[in-house]
């Protein structure tokens, strides 16, 4: 989700579990599945933007930038039909729109960029996705719902799922500063799942992603201007499924799927099924990425991805069928009235 790599480009309430209607629940994961393919074609997209002398800055840029573009007509209508019309909605949710585009969109990328010049990208991909166990513990700590037994487990069998289908066991040459920004790229991803789930500020999800990508487009082309994120994008043609295609052909690619599409399926879905579910099966971006590039890049596909692969399918049926016990109580001790004199006795008694 923040980044360009080999086979993908990464680039609520606030997520508080409330009891979901099975129908919503079943929507809300197929819709998460969506953002979470349309999130995984960005590697095919991207690889052959690369191979043709495009920098990974130019190419996350081009794709938020025209993403927003594209969602702007759609965006300014939904607005005129809110209450107090779209100025009016634009401030209530100002807030909102610009810690997503800040931190989700364009923090994100730029720690992720940050990161895999140090890190190998399996092992930058690792730490990103620490930010849905990030999530669960924003979770515990802000509202109080300490994760279940079911919840823990599915967490320890999707991590090391993921850590197989990315191959990074035995990379151990770890520079600590690329760590750190790894570990900064998983924040954004927290914020881009918990942020997602909010319902509170009532604005429609097509406005939270063109206003997320406005303002991360807007910080991108900032960061590019003063030289933090290096910016070529040659206009040749590109090969993609062994066919030499126009630049636009994958450009499209990435801003019409694996941007618009993707972050307004992305949030729908984190409102219906909560950041704790959504963060959780937003970890199938990785497999659709390696399915993706196995099928339309001719990259291997090794027993091993596959394995792990059915781990973080297993973890998330484990997250979601300890989401559908219900919610969790919150941790907190409500506040007790204080007793009269005759109930401090019986209580004592």
């Amino acid at each position: 989700m923040c980044g360009p790599y080999v086979l993908e480009e990464r680039v609520g309430q606030a997520g508080v579990p409330v009891a979901v209607a099975p129908r919503a629940g079943g929507i809300g994961l197929g819709l998460a599945l969506v953002s979470a393919a349309a999130f995984g074609t960005s590697g095919t997209f991207a690889a052959s933007l690369l191979e043709a002398g495009w920098t990974p800055g130019a190419a996350v840029t081009t794709r938020v930038v025209l993403a927003a573009l594209v969602l702007t007509v759609p965006a300014l209508l939904l607005l005129r039909g809110l209450p107090g019309g779209p100025r009016a909605a634009l401030a209530r949710g100002s807030r909102t729109l610009t810690v997503y585009g800040l931190a989700a969109v364009a923090g994100c990328q730029l720690a992720y960029f940050n990161a895999v010049e140090t890190l190998s990208v399996a092992v930058a991909l690792l730490l990103e996705y620490t930010g849905v166990l990030m999530v669960v513990g924003w979770l515990w700590l802000r509202h109080g719902l300490r994760p279940r037994r079911l919840t823990v487990a599915g967490a320890a069998v999707a991590v090391a799922g993921l850590a197989l289908v990315l191959g990074v066991l035995g990379q151990a040459d770890l520079d600590p500063v690329g760590v750190l920004w790894g570990l900064a790229a998983a924040v954004g991803l927290a914020v881009y799942f918990v942020l997602s789930a909010r319902q509170e500020d009532a604005l429609p999800p097509l406005v939270v992603a063109w206003g997320g990508l406005s303002v991360g487009g807007v910080a991108l082309l900032a960061a590019g201007a003063v030289g933090v994120l290096p910016m070529a994008a040659p206009r040749t043609d590109v090969v993609l499924l062994d066919t030499e295609l126009s630049w636009l052909v994958p450009v499209l690619g990435l801003a019409l799927v694996a941007a618009a599409l993707a972050y307004v399926s992305g949030i729908v879905g984190a409102r219906l099924l909560g950041a704790k579910v959504a963060s959780f099966v937003g970890l199938t971006e990785v497999l659709f990425a390696v399915a993706f590039a196995w099928l339309l890049l001719g990259q291997s596909l090794t027993a091993v991805q596959l394995l792990g692969g059915l781990l973080v399918l297993g973890g998330i049926t484990l997250v979601r069928v300890d989401e559908l016990r219900g919610p969790t109580p919150p941790t907190a001790t409500p506040p007790v009235a204080a007793a009269t004199p005759s109930q401090e006795v019986v209580s004592r008694a």
